[in-house]
């Protein structure tokens, strides 16, 4: 049987440079590293299948989108791989409106929120505009599980016709109606951040949700601006949802309020910002990667 301590699967085009620069950084360290991708993902199904093949520890960024990945899945996780994430961890994580309920529980502050059932199990919607004007104009429109990419997403909904046409595209799927958040200025830029949870760590970015560019946090801006907080909130859900690679948005309103906004993404878009303006800071990626590989090395010594 041929043995290796990481396998990370992807379809995506865009995820190569993330691939390469992950296998660079575990092979530096003497770990064996091995890609899945549409070429080889039928045969590396039946090698491991057949016990010819076997990993040690496992990143998934091709199975939510590609049924041919499933397999695959079920056989890693028959066999106990340890697996980023967990699948039935992802299942409960993404959805927003079960999420919700559990931040709020948790103490943490979301946008007021109400959540309808789907139309595929329930045609008449139940809901009233004085219900709505409650989330007040303009309010968000989201799908609770089918958001990847910002699929789905209205952030600029008016009225009660809007929702009804709305949850009609994923019909199968609840939906989230959630006030619209305003974040503060903080010289000059947005307080809204994206935080990426990382194998154990919270490492927050400036990320504005207008243009979608990223910027890393200077140690200065973190502690002129208090912004620890950030990571506390990351850590909670991080606790809450189980999972070992996620982010979440956060804005800090004129009250000075951290708000979660979107709240756990599992599959990270990873472009690097050398090459792409709305990707992440090459440095943030690099430092999310070297998370990754201690994670790795902590298993591969453990079996």
């Amino acid at each position: 049987m041929n043995v290796f301590d990481f396998a990370i699967a992807f379809t995506w085009e865009y995820d190569f440079d993330f691939v390469d620069a992950i296998e660079d950084n575990l092979q530096r360290s003497n770990l064996i590293t091995f890609r899945i991708t549409d070429y080889n993902i039928k045969e590396v199904t039946e090698e491991v299948k057949n016990k010819k093949l076997f990993f040690r520890t496992y990143l998934d960024r091709a199975s939510d989108v590609d049924d041919d990945y499933l397999e695959l899945a079920k056989i890693l996780t028959r066999r106990k791989v340890k697996i980023f994430n967990p699948y039935d961890k992802v299942h409960h994580a993404i959805d927003k409106a079960s999420m919700h309920l559990e931040f709020i529980t948790a103490g943490l502050n979301v946008p007021f929120s109400i959540i309808i059932p789907p139309h595929k199990h329930n045609n008449d919607l139940i809901i009233s505009v004085e219900d709505l004007a409650v989330l007040g104009r303009p309010f968000i429109i989201k799908p609770c599980n089918t958001t990847g990419g910002g699929i789905g997403v209205v952030t600029g909904a008016e009225t009660l016709k809007e929702v009804l046409n709305e949850r009609s595209n994923f019909d199968a799927d609840k939906y989230i109606l959630q006030q619209k958040i305003y974040p503060k200025y903080l010289d000059g830029k947005r307080a809204w951040f994206r935080c990426f949870w990382a194998f154990g760590k919270p490492i927050p970015c400036w990320w504005d949700d207008q243009t979608h560019i990223y910027e890393t946090i200077t140690d200065e801006e973190f502690n002129n601006y208090n912004l620890k907080k950030l990571n506390v909130i990351t850590r909670k859900i991080a606790k809450l949802s189980s999972l070992d690679f996620f982010s979440t948005e956060i804005a800090i309103t004129n009250e000075n309020k951290f708000i979660v906004i979107d709240y756990v993404n599992d599959q990270c878009d990873m472009r690097f910002k050398s090459k792409h303006a709305d990707g992440i800071p090459d440095d943030v990626i690099i430092e999310i990667i070297q998370q990754l590989k201690k994670t790795v090395i902590k298993e591969v010594r453990q079996k």
